[in-house]
């Protein structure tokens, strides 16, 4: 945590060209924090981090001013799943990405916790946390797992704070292990924090359930979708169902500025990421 200090928020950027190309983007764009993909997030196969990006992309940071960096795990896996073939392949991309982040010395790693496929809650609980345990076995490094709420879809897990709070229960290593909150999953997930009195509700719940100690990122998303609906679609700040007194009040909530924020607003027309970022920026509380 970041107690008295400046507060660290940016965007999704991406490390088209190369991974050091997204420092740029960053500071273009604003941000004083940022989070990437280290490799493409839609195919399972992935080429190995060569020594030159890793030398670039360090380098790069050391010249730069940025203290915090986040990394989100690719797509597909689905770290709740029980069934052989998506819950190995999975483990093994939620390993490697967590090497890659040690290798890149990225302080935080975004996960999706997934479904259970109809497992049960539990089965997928069990699921989540050894995979979590298994790409912790043998790490020296030093990247954070950040689990992520989910919105609320059919059979997922980690919708509610007593599901993630039981994964986190599941896990040994617990400095390496914590919660990124999405306000859009938030939301669509039936905690309505359009205003002060419903963001103390849900947070003071989330404080007390999981504890705001392992809050380690905060995904700051408006929603598409209604309240409750259970729908995983991103809306720019202030232009959604949550509106601009929802992200007020949301980040006047004890802690929240404290941690790392990235927007993870759609790619359209309608306002640019830095756009973005400055609206995000006249949000923050004086």
């Amino acid at each position: 945590m970041r107690l008295g200090k400046s507060p660290l928020f940016g965007t999704h950027v991406s490390i088209a060209g190369s991974l050091e190309e997204s420092f740029d983007r960053a500071a273009e764009i604003g941000c004083t924090t940022f989070q990437i993909f280290t490799r493409n997030p839609r195919v399972w196969k992935f080429k190995p981090l060569s020594d030159e990006a890793i030398e670039a992309f360090l380098l790069r940071r050391k010249s730069t001013d940025f203290e915090l960096l986040v990394d989100h795990m690719p797509y597909l896996p689905n770290l709740a799943a029980s069934a052989k073939a998506i819950l190995l392949p999975s483990r093994e991309t939620l390993k490697a990405e967590l090497a890659r982040c040690d290798t890149l010395r990225i302080e935080y790693m975004v996960a999706h916790i997934g479904s259970h496929g109809g497992k049960g809650t539990m089965a997928g609980i069990r699921n989540a946390a050894g995979a979590c345990r298994a790409a912790l076995e043998g790490s020296d490094g030093r990247a954070v797992i950040a689990l992520e709420n989910m919105a609320g879809q059919k059979n997922c897990v980690g919708a509610r704070f007593e599901e993630l709070r039981q994964i986190l229960d599941l896990v040994d290593d617990k400095k390496r292990v914590g919660v990124c909150i999405d306000t859009c999953h938030l939301f669509a997930a039936g905690f309505d924090i359009r205003t002060q009195s419903g963001v103390e509700s849900a947070m003071d719940l989330f404080t007390s359930v999981v504890g705001m100690q392992a809050l380690k990122v905060v995904h700051l998303n408006d929603s598409k979708g209604p309240l409750g609906g259970s729908l995983d679609r991103h809306e720019h700040i202030g232009m959604g169902q949550i509106g601009k007194e929802g992200f007020k009040a949301f980040l006047r909530y004890k802690g929240i500025k404290d941690r790392p924020m990235i927007l993870e607003n759609p790619v359209d027309d309608v306002r640019g990421q830095k756009e973005d970022v400055a609206a995000l920026r006249r949000l923050l509380p004086r």
